[in-house]
């Protein structure tokens, strides 16, 4: 890769501002300031702008303890966005993998790899969810059920698929569905009577959200929780 390119991809510099950064002698290569914006660097070489090392750009990946209030778009005009809690450069090449409603909690996916983005959230790779959900009136002992042999939605052709419901508390429950309709979770209790005082998503696939993690922090993801999209 050009070095312009490298460091542009790796910060949010501009080519011109890489080349005035190259020109001062602010960029490094295997620790040699003499270097030009046409040279080739490989993941083998140490990048370094104003002493501090470049990581090698490749697909990210990150997890995010969405809070309420902040919708899962890349722009808003009127909220703040999953993205703007970012703290990472060349934000606008990121994705959101699944998303969640303003008044929804939980594990939020992120990334700049569209194949991986689609493994996350196309209806044919029958990756489940599973949300912690709180309702407003009592749960049924029959809404495990119907859940289980799918309700019809309002406006939708078919009903849901078999989900599962596991019951917690006389109006707490974790629920695992492995679609993602508009609004399917609240639209499914509505369905049955019933409406959702809160909602938080724990699980996407084998990716757990991590207990670590306060509202609006994030991490990239490691390695396995990658390859477990896969």
């Amino acid at each position: 890769m050009r070095l312009d390119k490298f460091i542009s991809s790796a910060t949010d510099l501009t080519r011109s501002q890489v080349r005035r950064a190259v020109k001062a002698g602010l960029v490094t290569v295997n620790g040699n300031s003499g270097v030009r914006v046409s040279d080739q660097v490989t993941e083998t070489d140490t990048v370094c702008l104003e002493r501090q090392q470049l990581p090698f750009p490749g697909p990210r990946y990150f997890m995010l303890h969405k809070p309420i209030g902040v919708v899962s778009a890349t722009k808003d005009s009127d909220n703040p966005t999953v993205i703007d809690l970012l703290d990472e450069p060349n934000k606008e090449q990121l994705q959101i993998a699944g998303r969640l409603d303003i008044d929804t909690t939980g594990l939020v996916l992120i990334t700049d790899d569209g194949q991986w983005n689609h493994r996350v959230t196309s209806p044919r790779r029958d990756c489940q969810k599973t949300y912690y959900v709180t309702t407003v009136s009592d749960i049924s002992p029959e809404t495990g059920e119907r859940f289980a042999e799918g309700v019809q939605l309002d406006g939708e052709k078919r009903p849901t698929l078999p989900a599962q419901l596991d019951l917690l508390y006389s109006n707490e429950a974790r629920l695992t569905i492995s679609e993602g309709k508009y609004h399917q979770v609240k639209r499914m209790f509505a369905a049955v009577g019933n409406r959702v005082e809160s909602l938080h998503r724990e699980r996407i696939g084998d990716i757990h959200l991590d207990p670590s993690l306060e509202p609006g922090e994030y991490r990239p993801l490691t390695q396995t929780e990658i390859d477990a999209i896969h």
